[in-house]
């Protein structure tokens, strides 16, 4: 359970190699086979190590057991991962998010201390350059859209105002927005009104795919 915590936390690939300087965890042999096996955690060779990753499956398990309640062990250190995952569990029923709305890859610093201890991390001051630049485009976009702030408007119509811009940088812009208080991206609730374009513009996020935004007035 400790390793699909972390993966969840991380929010993207990571080796072995890492997994043990970061956290003090393994996932090698049998428990690796194991959660490949569940179709909860896919692993693949880079070099010399394998590097792992939630699997969709992987991600509805643990939005499921964030809900139920993650078993923890005894102690002040568990005493502290159960306020922080009801907070979370909390926040995500509030906001009617999954966890892969609310971790996501990105280049803040690990702390330099050892497992079992709590350091201070070095956060990035803000999203880097190019990926400030596409926000800032796709908020003009949106306002040149959007009848009023809060309103819904459609990926499909909000994507060929960001030409320049490669899918993946805006998919990568979209993901980081997520995470500010006045931006919500939800899926269409009914399926049967989307077009092709429609689908093909949503942006994936934990194997949903996303189709509407909203941006409210900071």
């Amino acid at each position: 359970m400790s390793v699909l915590v972390v993966l969840m936390a991380e929010a993207d690939g990571i080796s072995n190699p890492e997994l043990k300087e970061r956290y003090g965890l393994k996932l090698d042999g049998r428990s690796r086979e194991k959660l490949n096996g569940l179709k909860l955690v896919e692993s693949r060779k880079e070099g010399r190590a394998f590097v792992h990753t939630l699997t969709d499956t992987g991600w509805a398990r643990m939005a499921e057991m964030i809900e139920a309640g993650i078993p923890l062990p005894s102690g002040s250190a568990a005493a502290m991962c159960r306020a922080l995952l009801t907070g979370l569990s909390r926040f995500l029923s509030r906001t009617g998010q999954r966890p892969a709305d609310f971790f996501h890859p990105g280049s803040d610093t690990v702390p330099d201390t050892a497992p079992g201890t709590v350091g201070e991390t070095a956060v990035s001051a803000g999203p880097p350059a190019a990926e400030a630049d596409v926000t800032e485009r796709i908020r003009a976009a949106y306002a040149e859209l959007a009848p009023e702030a809060g309103a819904w408007v459609g990926l499909a119509r909000l994507r060929p105002l960001l030409g320049g811009f490669t899918q993946a940088e805006v998919d990568r812009a979209l993901k980081g927005m997520i995470h500010l208080p006045e931006v919500s991206i939800v899926p269409e609730h009914n399926q049967k009104v989307l077009t092709p374009e429609a689908r093909k513009a949503a942006v994936s996020v934990g194997g949903e795919d996303k189709h509407l935004i909203s941006i409210e007035a900071r």
